[in-house]
């Protein structure tokens, strides 16, 4: 179960430090908004892509710690 944790906890701190860099830059990206500063499919598309990478990462880590605990055993 150490090594089930250990690979969570490593894909929580993945997803943790990538997601939130890889939005700001998207959100900054000239094609995140229109000519009347609206959310283009381009920003909702990441921000999509971004949510479901941090909660894979908040599964991860609960799921990490669990294994840690013996709760999936």
């Amino acid at each position: 179960m150490i090594a089930l944790a250990v690979t969570l906890f490593v894909n929580a701190a993945f997803n943790a430090l990538t997601w939130p860099t890889f939005y700001r830059r998207v959100a900054k990206d000239p094609r995140a908004l229109d000519e009347n500063g609206r959310a283009t499919r381009f920003l909702t598309v990441h921000l999509v892509l971004f949510i479901i990478g941090m909660t894979i990462a908040v599964l991860s880590l609960v799921l990490g710690i669990a294994a840690l605990a013996g709760v999936l055993d």
